[in-house]
């Protein structure tokens, strides 16, 4: 007997994704990313392009806050308990211990401190952002001129300044973005500190997010997704706008970033172009743009795996895929056995809540749980389009303990909807779950969004930035 057409299909609930931490152990493999660092090491450190031993940390500083850098950079060489997040922060046992490279201060030409001077000027320009933006090209150029001194520079940015941080005057300028577009194009990586880094509260937590990104941006790699078809290629596509006077406003397409069946994607493509139209503020490529930046993300894969084509190609992005789309994501994966489009949509309607059946048999009314539903529920609408919840309990990842990363809500699921492509849902849920624990730059156990859409996103507001695009790959460690 068929079900009423009111009554939706039976949900399925998807186990946690397991993480590698080893590129030949395949048993090296745990659930929880910061315990499975600390029992394995991280997943580069038998690679062959490892990375250099010590990693060198050049510093940009205010007048007075180098010695607060230094001493950040020391407390990751010490040991940290967590005072939050109990149930899933676990100790931090020191730099070293976890990434098995050392850490240390660049040497002394690698090192500079504004005046106190700066600010003074500064809290007296006109426009606070072009003062900023100016003094810390400077000092940058001091610092990179001995570039062989350092592997990263750490440039602290106090609240005193933050006046220089945002202005309105051209086109929402945002000084972080603006910092890290222009490192990007010089090859250098970054991070920032901010006084929330030098007073938080939890230094275990400041010391594990400090450690991670510090340790990608020198090229390491600290996990992988475990389970994944080999065959299989992830894309994360996403567009900003950019606006040129003379020409009108452009896109930038960017990125196409190409992940392999691990969750692995160091690199991107980005380029503009002006064959697009617009509905509703969203961009939609040509059949021909389309087909050009597929075929140049087929490119960037093939550089990676040796001429290699993949069986399998999914690709991901936030909008829905137009007909011209379709087609010139066909034109350039021609030599791919599958094709699946997908459209990840964040703001849906839906909710779910967890309801126990009654423990009363003459009672028809459950109890709601005291937790969200699990994170991996996932429900089918109908034959293209799927919800899958990201957030939610997370038991299994912490000892079988309710966890649920967010605290409070509830939580609301992603909406997937496939334009191209058949077959189950379920590998493509569980891959997608997966790839919301590929962000290397926390210390969480996941984001709401894979990491195909949530780094295209990062990249695509960083990205307009930059003066001019060239056509080249870029290291997404550059724009952590």
């Amino acid at each position: 007997m068929n079900p009423p057409i009111s009554q939706l299909s039976d949900h399925f609930l998807l186990p946690e994704a397991r993480l590698l931490f080893h590129p030949e152990r395949r048993q090296e493999v745990e659930e929880h990313p910061l315990i499975g660092l600390v029992r394995f090491g991280p997943y580069s450190r038998n690679l062959l392009q490892a990375v250099l031993d010590p990693i060198r940390i050049a510093i940009i500083a205010p007048f007075g806050g180098l010695k607060f850098v230094k001493g950040l950079l020391t407390e990751l060489h010490q040991r940290h308990r967590p005072s939050e997040r109990r149930a899933y922060l676990t100790e931090y046992p020191g730099f070293t211990s976890i990434f098995r490279v050392g850490l240390e201060i660049a040497s002394d030409t690698a090192i500079f401190e504004f005046p106190q001077a700066f600010d003074e000027a500064l809290n007296n320009a006109k426009a606070p952002y072009v003062t900023l933006a100016e003094g810390l090209s400077r000092a940058i150029s001091v610092v990179e001129a001995h570039r062989h001194e350092f592997d990263i520079i750490a440039i602290y940015l106090p609240h005193r300044w933050q006046a220089g941080f945002y202005s309105s005057e051209i086109d929402g300028f945002d000084l972080h973005d603006y910092l890290k577009a222009t490192m990007a194009t010089r090859g250098i990586p970054t991070q920032i500190i901010t006084d929330n880094a030098l007073t938080y509260k939890c230094r275990c937590s400041v010391a594990w997010r400090l450690s991670i990104a510090l340790y990608c941006k020198a090229g390491g790699v600290p996990w992988k997704m475990a389970s994944a078809d080999p065959e299989t290629a992830f894309i994360g596509l996403s567009y900003a706008m950019r606006e040129q006077q003379s020409k009108g406003s452009r896109f930038v397409t960017c990125c196409s970033q190409v992940f392999d069946s691990e969750g692995s994607g160091l690199e991107f493509v980005a380029f503009e172009t002006d064959d697009v139209h617009v509905e509703r503020d969203n961009p939609f490529l040509s059949r021909n743009e389309m087909r050009r930046v597929m075929s140049r993300s087929l490119g960037l894969y093939q550089r990676r795996h040796g001429g290699r084509i993949p069986q399998r190609v999914v690709v991901h992005k936030s909008t829905q895929f137009k007909s011209d789309e379709i087609e010139g994501c066909f034109d350039a994966f021609r030599g791919s056995l599958a094709i699946d489009l997908i459209q990840v949509q964040q703001d849906v309607g839906w909710r779910g809540v967890l309801i126990h059946a009654p423990s009363d048999p003459n009672k028809t009314k459950g109890a709601p749980d005291g937790y969200p539903v699990h994170r991996g529920t996932s429900l089918q609408l109908d034959g293209r389009t799927m919800l899958l919840w990201t957030q939610g309990n997370a038991p299994t990842a912490v000892g079988g303990k309710d966890f649920y990363k967010e605290g409070k809500g509830i939580p609301t699921p992603l909406m997937l909807r496939r334009y191209a492509g058949h077959g189950s849902w379920e590998p493509h849920c569980q891959a997608i779950l997966g790839l919301t624990k590929m962000n290397w730059n926390n210390d969480g156990l996941y984001d709401r969004l894979p990491v195909t859409l949530a780094y295209a996103q990062v990249l695509a507001r960083v990205i307009k930035r930059m003066p001019t695009l060239n056509p080249q790959t870029y290291q997404f460690r550059y724009f952590m």
